[in-house]
């Protein structure tokens, strides 16, 4: 029981974080991805983007990771689990123990996360032209080309990412923790601790793995 309410927790905190932070990774995935000259900055990006395409257009590519957000937190919450127990049988575990366990995770959970990001970025990738394709038709332009070419193209870039991201996200969140206890003994950490912990994992995570 408890680990379902786990992962239902998990499940719902990524649904979150996907529609709070989708905006923001639009922008991103265009500053990247964008022909030459197309735009100016990410403040013009944004501009050019509500302008032209309305303020829904920031939000393009969102199904694919709230439909596969469920399935990625899962695996991600297991093999993190399972990664543990293979690097140590005792409960204390170092943060070098913590972010092999993180980056043994993070492999795993490349399988879900490849294909997910993918659809993702081939809809944010559309500027709003008479031929923009929806999601069902751009999964099944990409199917043509097969598993190893067309769904999961990209994967091995996204095991070398994930790998690195999730060993700094892991020993990121428990480091900042671990510091919230020492200086705090004999309390329970409060919510804003883990929130404070779990934005510092973030940091690690994207520190770790951006030019992936």
């Amino acid at each position: 029981m408890t680990l379902a309410l786990d992962l239902i927790a998990g499940s719902i905190a990524g649904a979150a974080q996907v529609i709070v932070g989708q905006p923001l990774d639009t922008i991103k995935t265009r500053a990247q991805i964008a022909p030459k000259g197309m735009f100016k900055g990410n403040w013009d990006i944004f501009a050019q983007t509500i302008r032209k395409e309305g303020i829904l257009a920031l939000y393009k590519g969102m199904l694919s990771p709230l439909l596969g957000i469920a399935g990625v937190n899962s695996l991600l919450f297991a093999s993190y689990a399972v990664s543990k127990r293979i690097v140590s049988p005792f409960p204390e575990k170092s943060l070098k123990e913590i972010a092999l366990a993180g980056g043994m995770a993070g492999a795993a959970n490349a399988v879900l996360a490849s294909p997910v990001e993918m659809f993702k970025v081939r809809m944010q990738g559309q500027y709003g032209a008479a031929g923009d394709q929806r999601l069902r038709a751009v999964f099944a332009e990409v199917a043509k080309d097969g598993l190893r070419r067309g769904i999961m193209r990209g994967y091995w870039v996204t095991v070398a990412r994930e790998i690195p991201a999730y060993a700094a996200f892991y020993a990121g969140f428990e480091y900042q923790k671990r510091r919230w206890l020492t200086a705090h003994p004999n309390q329970s950490i409060p919510v804003y601790a883990l929130i404070g912990s779990g934005s510092f994992g973030g940091i690690c995570y994207w520190l770790a793995c951006y030019p992936l």
